[in-house]
């Protein structure tokens, strides 16, 4: 057996060797096989990334918008160039199918896309004259280090798409906390940022480490800004500890999507549509949508054709291109899906389909869970209010459409909310009284192109300006209104009142 690599860590543009005695495996999740150990940095190896990205901060936030925005340019274009290698390697280290990862990779390069525009969404507003002589301009003006905390589940888009683009567009500067599961697609784009990219050093810079040495990203003076998803137990901690630091935050946080079906609704395109958004990515995304809440006249025609459908999927190794369903993350997580699949059954709901004891051939190291259904789930079931996190459908019947609505307001999560229907009130009136921040009408995956902000609510978000669109701007630049005032013959013979101009009357 071949050594396994172990990895390093980026600091002002070098790769270094760290001096932990801590290492994280990095599995294939088709195969279970160890494909590289990454370093659990010290808290000094982070307090260097924080020092880097400061000391990189005034020449890269003093650059002029229009050198920022060609390099940027030329950034989306390498990652275009590499999207086939990046597709590939994301699918062996998470388990998402070729579909998947390269949509991973897609949603980096589309928030990369919007950051190019930097000289036009990050325009302040001015007026002339606002009163005698006044003249007032607001800027919008970089915050200098911003902290990424990132999740395993998309190892391209999350940081490389949420977080970096429009952080460097804007003239801050990055520390990454890559996911230690998940982490070679991020940092192999790392490396093509400085070898290919030519930034100047220091303006990305990424490490690999525990919940413990990362507690520094939330509390060094120089670190101005967090962004952060994952759980909502880390996410509420994070929110709490760095806005306490007198930072700004963005915590995306966990889900329970519900997808409202009504009686009406077009049956094999919902069934289709519910397939795709609770079994894509083996469940493993915020924008799933594990709970179906079904009008009951169809409940039992919409399980039994759900059912079918997904008997038909082919579960296999992720980067085979006629898998439909590839493995889960780790041996971990599968276990803890496995769990909660258990747990539903215990607590009265009916299983309907059973994915725990899958086993693929030629693949039988791998982490698979097939597709799961569980009818009957009601009110007080753990299972159908916490996020699992896998590919596990659960199954609420209502009698109308205002129960449904209360059934899927009550869950103390917010992310996406969908209704499945073709009356338009129907649809007007869930689109009005959802408490989901991101809402689908007869769309299961309801997630936004970069141009709009990922607009979670509740226990799913924790800030006040989101991920993205021009959200996205304002989370990572300040506001500076400058006031002007030019002294000409008249001027100069008037006294200087209280309000220096900034109040006028008659």
């Amino acid at each position: 057996m071949s050594e396994v690599e172990r990895k390093k860590y980026c600091v002002g543009g070098e790769w270094k060797e760290s001096k932990t005695e801590k290492w994280m495996p990095v599995t294939n999740s088709s195969t279970g096989e160890l494909m590289a150990e990454v370093p659990c940095c010290t808290q000094d190896e982070l307090e260097e990334a924080i020092a880097a990205a400061d000391a990189a901060f005034p020449a890269w936030s003093q650059m002029s918008l229009s050198k920022r925005t060609q390099m940027l340019f030329k950034w989306r274009n390498i990652l275009v160039e590499h999207l086939d290698e990046l597709t590939l390697l994301c699918s062996k280290e998470l388990g998402k199918t070729l579909s998947e990862a390269r949509g991973d990779v897609l949603k980096a390069i589309e928030p990369t896309e919007l950051a190019c525009s930097a000289p036009y969404i990050t325009q302040g507003s001015a007026s002339l004259q606002v009163t005698t002589g006044f003249d007032t301009a607001t800027y919008r003006m970089p915050l200098g280090v911003v902290a990424g905390i990132v999740p395993f589940n998309f190892p391209a888009m999350i940081p490389w798409g949420w977080m970096v683009p429009l952080a460097i567009a804007t003239g801050n500067t990055v520390v990454l906390k890559a996911a230690s599961f998940t982490p070679l697609t991020a940092m192999r784009i790392m490396e093509l940022f400085y070898d290919e990219g030519g930034f100047p050093k220091g303006v990305v810079n990424l490490v690999t480490c525990s919940r413990a040495e990362s507690e520094v990203l939330l509390t060094d003076p120089r670190v101005k800004a967090v962004t952060f998803v994952g759980t909502t137990e880390v996410g509420k901690h994070i929110y709490s500890i760095a806005a306490a630091h007198g930072k700004r935050v963005q915590a995306q946080c966990e889900a329970k999507n519900h997808a409202l079906v009504l009686e009406d609704c077009d049956l094999e395109s919902t069934v289709n549509a519910v397939i795709n958004s609770t079994y894509g990515c083996a469940g493993q995304r915020c924008m799933a949508l594990p709970v179906v809440v079904v009008q009951e006249s169809i409940a039992d025609a919409f399980v039994a054709l759900l059912k079918e459908k997904a008997m038909a999927m082919k579960v296999g190794c992720s980067y085979d291109p006629e898998t439909k369903l590839g493995p889960v993350v780790n041996e971990k997580h599968k276990q803890s899906i496995c769990r909660w699949i258990q747990k539903g059954i215990d607590e009265g709901a009916e299983l309907v389909l059973d994915g725990r004891d899958i086993v693929v051939p030629g693949f039988e190291g791998g982490y698979f869970v097939g597709p799961t259904i569980l009818d009957h789930v009601t009110s007080g079931m753990s299972v159908g209010e916490r996020e699992i996190f896998g590919p596990v459908t659960l199954i609420k019947r209502v009698r109308n459409f205002e129960e449904g609505l209360a059934v899927m307001n009550a869950n103390p999560f917010a992310n996406g909310s969908v209704i499945f229907t073709q009356n338009g009130y129907y649809a007007r009136q869930f689109e009005m009284l959802t408490d989901g921040g991101m809402v689908g009408i007869n769309v299961g995956i309801p997630v936004p192109s970069a141009y709009f902000p990922f607009s979670g609510n509740k226990n799913s978000f924790f800030g006040d300006q989101h991920v993205l669109g021009i959200d996205g701007v304002r989370f990572y630049t300040r506001a500076k209104t400058v006031t002007r005032h030019w002294y000409d013959e008249h001027s100069r013979k008037r006294a200087v009142d209280t309000w220096e101009g900034t109040v006028e009357r008659g």
